[in-house]
């Protein structure tokens, strides 16, 4: 290849490194968000980006940023990255790729004297994950203006820590607002947590979109019972209800194949006892498509599952939606930026639509925005078996950093 290209060893040796902080014993990395571990983490990288000549800022909901400077300084900003905290559970992968990938394109640009026009800068974005507190994509969600950051800032996690509380003990309370700043284009590099790329034998994934998404709590509340002396045809018992429901919720997604996806993740139900009919059923649905007027079909189509099963029984059946996160197209320009860098490389690649949510979804309501996936075994995420292979690992870094240059040219 005579395209300029990364170090992939020194990526890798990277990625490893900090794998380490918060390592599982089954070979996974417990780094949670605003933690004393992702505090390290936070530490590593900026030592890292500050050995190569970056400055490095924090701003007020903890996103970290490494700049460093192109030879126009009123150009608008080249953006990379993606995050570095973890599931409890999680991978050496799953965001922390896309943040020191962004990293080993400016150390090669370093190693190179390649001066950009514009100044490039690596993000690492606060609390992707959600796991320690809710939502998701919370850091780029409060730098974008979707979420009001006195309000994120109440959010506790399961001990009553706050998220205020949390990035004061770990020095991450930033001075600078948590707001958008010019940018030319944004790029995430990502494993990409499914089976299609590994399955199509691609290296490079081009991502044109995310789907979306909606979330809801369903509800079903019939009469507590004695699971003995009631007669079955007399109760009015919410899993039965359940069972009747779910048959009908799945083909919202099945029917809409091969992009549609329904998921039924939570299930609790009250008082749970082991010879009660139960009196309550909490369950959590997820809908996505890629396809914006899709997703709303499949939104009405629910609603107007629930409305009828309430005609029908007994039972009665609540939805509420509590979170939605409408579908995306990336783009164009930044696509193209990509497609001209995997021309470059030469790389095996399709175009792609994301399942899962990314910090990139966030970002493109305020700049362009586009993502690059590379192959995971198995499609495995979330996962402490998470794994790309290391040649799949230098390719997306090396696609990244060609469409760095492409789009600093156009």
């Amino acid at each position: 290849m005579n395209e300029p290209a990364i170090d992939g060893g020194r990526l890798w040796a990277s990625l490893m490194e900090l794998a380490q902080l918060g390592a599982t014993p089954a070979g996974g990395c417990n780094r949670q968000a605003l933690t004393e571990i992702d505090a390290q983490g936070r530490a590593l990288f900026t030592s890292w980006a500050e050995t190569i000549g970056c400055r490095v800022h924090t701003d007020a909901i903890g996103n970290l940023f490494a700049r460093r400077d192109g030879t126009d300084p009123d150009a608008p900003a080249i953006l990379l990255g993606s995050h570095l905290d973890t599931q409890p559970t999680g991978g050496r992968f799953d965001g922390v790729y896309g943040v020191l990938a962004g990293l080993e394109v400016l150390r090669t640009l370093e190693d190179l004297g390649l001066h950009t026009r514009s100044p490039v800068i690596v993000a690492s974005w606060t609390n992707e994950e959600g796991a320690r507190f809710p939502p998701a994509m919370m850091g780029s969600g409060a730098w974008a203006g979707e979420f009001d950051l006195e309000a994120t800032y109440a959010t506790a996690d399961k001990d009553g820590v706050t998220v205020r509380e949390a990035l004061s003990a770990i020095g991450a309370l930033g001075e600078t607002p948590a707001e958008p700043f010019p940018v030319k284009g944004a790029f995430e590099l990502h494993i990409e947590q499914g089976p299609i790329l590994e399955a199509e034998q691609k290296t490079i994934g081009v991502v044109t979109g995310v789907q979306g998404i909606r979330w809801y709590d369903l509800t079903l509340t019939g009469k507590p019972c004695h699971a003995g002396p009631t007669p079955m045809e007399v109760r009015e018992d919410p899993v039965q209800t359940l069972g009747e429901v779910l048959t009908r919720l799945y083909p919202i997604a099945t029917d809409h194949a091969p992009w549609g996806r329904a998921t039924v993740g939570d299930l609790v139900t009250e008082p749970g006892s082991r010879n009660t009919v139960p009196e309550r059923i909490r369950v959590t649905v997820d809908l996505r498509h890629p396809d914006q007027e899709v997703l709303e079909a499949m939104h009405e189509r629910l609603g107007a599952l629930c409305t009828e099963q309430n005609r029908r029984g007994a039972v009665q059946v609540d939805l509420e939606e509590i979170w939605y996160s409408p579908a995306i197209r990336f783009d164009d320009g930044c696509l193209d930026a990509i497609r001209t860098a995997v021309e470059r490389t030469g790389d095996p690649s399709m175009e792609i639509v994301s399942g899962a949510g990314h910090d990139a979804a966030y970002v493109s309501r305020v700049a362009p925005t586009a993502m690059i996936f590379i192959p995971c075994r198995d499609g495995l995420s979330h996962n402490e078996a998470e794994y790309a292979k290391p040649e799949d690992i230098t390719a997306g870094a090396n696609v990244l950093l060609n469409a760095v240059l492409a789009l600093d040219a156009s």
